[in-house]
């Protein structure tokens, strides 16, 4: 399954857009009220344009979900995948169908989105256009690169890692979906700090062990 958002937005998703990416999010939701699960290859598709933007910003918005235990060995797979593709220099998202037709709860997700509106609505306040060699090929496999790094994060096993990683992704994925080089890089260092915690963490834990075995 290939979906490119290369289209122009229509007028309406431009009225929309220029309001706040959750608000956007939030109407695409609303429409959807029907269904209790929303496959992510077609939210993707009722959302637009910049696949990689909204793909990066919705699947970490899936690993901030109430999860069980565990469940980030899962849920990170769709962030490794979309960062591979940008390593390698594609200019549209390929989602096989067992990743777009993964399912996700509307009414999760919308909380989600609600309870981190303070946080996005104040990175897109901030947003405009710039860096924009950020997105020139060759700069975007460095940054899918850093973005995987990020990403195999979530797959660590320790109390709250993955909520760091988590939302320095989704500051990315604004980045991207906005165009601005600047906010996709802070969230890119807001996630290395992330990296280093988590290695800081695992060390503590594996030094207690260590000293409750001897």
């Amino acid at each position: 399954m290939t979906i490119d958002f290369s289209y122009p937005l229509s007028k309406r998703q431009r009225t929309v857009k220029s309001r706040s990416l959750s608000f956007n999010l939030l109407c695409v939701l609303r429409s959807e009220r029907p269904r209790n699960a929303i496959p992510l290859g077609h939210l993707l598709e009722q959302l637009g344009e910049r696949s990689f933007g909204w793909a990066i910003l919705l699947s970490s918005l899936i690993n901030l979900l109430p999860l069980p235990p565990g469940a980030t060995l899962v849920t990170a797979i769709p962030l490794v995948f979309f960062s591979v593709q940008l390593v390698l220099g594609r200019s549209y998202i390929w989602l096989p169908p067992w990743i777009a037709k993964r399912s996700l709860s509307r009414s999760a997700l919308r909380n989600t989105v609600l309870r981190l509106r303070p946080i996005s609505r104040r990175v897109e306040r901030l947003t405009r256009p710039r860096l924009q060699g950020v997105f020139q090929t060759k700069t975007e496999r460095l940054i899918g690169l850093l973005l995987l790094a990020i990403a195999l994060a979530l797959f660590v096993p320790l109390p709250l890692s993955g909520w760091f990683p988590a939302i320095s992704l989704f500051v990315s994925g604004i980045g991207f979906v906005e165009r601005d080089g600047l906010v996709v890089l802070a969230g890119i260092g807001m996630g290395l700090a992330s990296i280093v915690l988590t290695v800081l963490v695992a060390l503590s834990v594996a030094a207690g062990a260590d000293a409750i075995m001897h």
